[in-house]
């Protein structure tokens, strides 16, 4: 569904494009290829400045000063630039890459992706997966509107599918954004036993501000009325245990351009990682990133077999 909505997306910018091009060329711009790069640069800086106002807007509630200079600009750029890959190129084609020989050692992995994306979103993950022998799947959470809890059945088909297929007796799951939520919703109704870790990245554990002003169900939910989280987030927080939290590994950004307060993404009782001069969507690819939840997969899968033994018998 995101995927066809992206390239209907794709086409009218496309023709957007070829509109304006065609404008600057009675205006009397020469040669064509020029009126052509004219165009797409103003496309470009549209894209830019939906993430710059999402920045502005993030930044009212930010918890580290803001960079500036070369940072601020790599700040900024790095988060177009992921944003263009995502949207423009990852999606439109949800795959993930395919694992060539597997490591008998590592327990699957499951990505769960954010608000209105896909599989697709997982690209530069997947790849790393792959190079690492890791088998791994996602969900597509859809309807895009619907409930969080809502898209948990979704999760529990996919960690059955992953389980059944490697014959592992536990899964880890990467989740994004509001995928982290999904993911702490499916451990509420199905228990811990067959979950070995949960790493969330750029998580609005407790609400954003910017999900007052999106549309849908799951956006109400993530919102801040009143600056204080939504009423299922209070009572997500109030039904986990100790144990349950002990389960997360947090990764976020002071400079998240997303989740706004940014120690949102700060969830007590797990282990939480702030970086800065990364923006949300620029975390699933960024390289420290990316180095962490590989190291923590190696770590969990290593321990996981007598862990569960220890708990399950």
């Amino acid at each position: 569904m995101i995927a066809r909505a992206l390239r209907w997306l794709m086409l009218l910018q496309l023709l957007a494009v070829l509109g304006v091009a065609w404008l600057l060329l009675q205006a009397g711009v020469r040669p064509g290829a020029l009126a052509l790069l004219l165009a797409l640069a103003a496309l470009v800086l549209v894209r830019a400045l939906i993430v710059a106002r999402n920045f502005w807007h993030s930044r009212r509630f930010g918890c580290a000063p803001a960079p500036h200079g070369l940072a601020a600009a790599r700040l900024f750029f790095g988060e177009v630039g992921a944003n263009l890959r995502t949207s423009s190129w990852g999606m439109l084609r949800p795959r993930l890459s395919p694992v060539a020989e597997a490591n008998p050692g590592a327990l699957p992995v499951l990505l769960v992706h954010g608000y209105v994306c896909n599989r697709g979103f997982w690209a530069p993950l997947s790849r790393r997966l792959a190079q690492a022998g890791i088998v791994h799947g996602a969900v597509d959470l859809e309807p895009v509107n619907a409930g969080i809890d809502d898209f948990v059945p979704l999760v529990a088909q996919a960690v059955d599918a992953l389980l059944a297929q490697t014959g592992a007796r536990q899964v880890i799951i990467v989740a994004h954004s509001m995928g982290g939520l999904v993911a702490r919703a499916f451990l509420r109704r199905h228990g811990l036993r067959q979950v070995a870790r949960v790493i969330t990245l750029g998580t609005p554990h407790h609400g954003t501000a910017l999900a007052n002003l999106a549309v849908g169900r799951n956006a109400r939910q993530m919102s801040r009325p009143g600056g204080k989280p939504n009423g299922w987030l209070a009572q997500l927080d109030a039904d986990e245990t100790p144990q349950l939290r002990a389960l997360f590994t947090s990764i976020w950004s002071h400079h998240d351009n997303i989740v706004a307060p940014q120690a949102s993404s700060h969830l007590p009782g797990a282990t939480n990682t702030a970086l800065g001069g990364v923006g949300h969507v620029a975390l699933a690819a960024d390289p420290r990133v990316l180095q962490q939840v590989l190291s923590e997969i190696t770590i969990v899968s290593e321990v996981g077999t007598a862990a569960f033994a220890h708990q399950y018998g």
